[in-house]
């Protein structure tokens, strides 16, 4: 009789479960731990829904008291953050949603006849407010930046014109006084070469005249005609 009393109150007790409050899109942690001083390293496990008599129904994640179990079955969703070595094995829900909602169970394995810890939570999620309250402000503040950053590089674009025509004017105002300052030397140059052209032109033409002069005066001393000029 006193076992069955006992049965009944640890089934009670089970079932009893902590309430928790979630939102959609944010993580949720339900906590978990034991005494790791006085048991040393211990296996743990979470399950979805009423814990059985033993294990875990509906397996989410399990520890062997120092490292995650590997297993396929295992979402990335369900993860132990807390310090293993300090006996902390809280499951933590990430991005949660509607559908995570209910019960879940934590089993400590407890060597021993009915020594195991067990732990009840109740998730229940509410839908988040982030949706209407944060987007127009973050809409609003990127179009600021957006104007910002447009505004600050029409300005750098002006400023680099700027630059670019003040050293091509610098440039060409330099190129123009080089050659005013090589032209007068090249002008001389230019006109004593004329002068030397036409200088040889006119003693070449002189030349000229000269010859004919004398084939004329030639022309005459043997015969020809003369003309006459009065």
């Amino acid at each position: 009789m006193t076992l069955i009393l006992l049965l009944a109150l640890i089934t009670v007790s089970e079932s009893d479960g902590r309430s928790v409050v979630g939102r959609t899109g944010e993580d949720v942690t339900l906590p978990c731990q034991y005494d790791i001083r006085q048991y040393n390293a211990l296996s743990v496990c979470w399950g979805r829904g009423q814990l059985p008599s033993s294990g875990c129904n509906n397996l989410l994640i399990s520890t062997d008291g120092y490292k995650v179990k590997e297993d396929a079955r295992f979402s990335s969703k369900y993860q132990l953050l807390g310090r293993l070595d300090k006996g902390d094995v809280s499951l933590t829900i990430l991005n949660v949603s509607e559908t995570d909602a209910g019960r879940y169970g934590c089993r400590v394995d407890i060597p021993g006849w009915f020594n195991d810890d067990k732990h009840h939570y109740d998730l229940k999620v509410e839908r988040g407010q982030v949706a209407s309250t944060e987007l127009p402000q973050t809409s609003s503040s990127s179009s600021s930046i957006t104007a910002e950053n447009s505004s600050f590089n029409v300005v750098l674009v002006c400023v680099l014109f700027g630059l670019v025509a003040l050293v091509m004017t610098g440039t060409i105002i330099i190129i123009v006084r080089k050659r005013q300052l090589k032209n007068p030397q090249q002008q001389q140059v230019n006109s004593t070469v004329r002068f030397s052209t036409t200088s040889s032109n006119l003693h070449l033409q002189s030349r000229g005249s000269a010859v004919e002069n004398i084939y004329q005066i030639d022309g005459g001393v043997d015969g020809s005609e003369y003309e006459y000029c009065p």
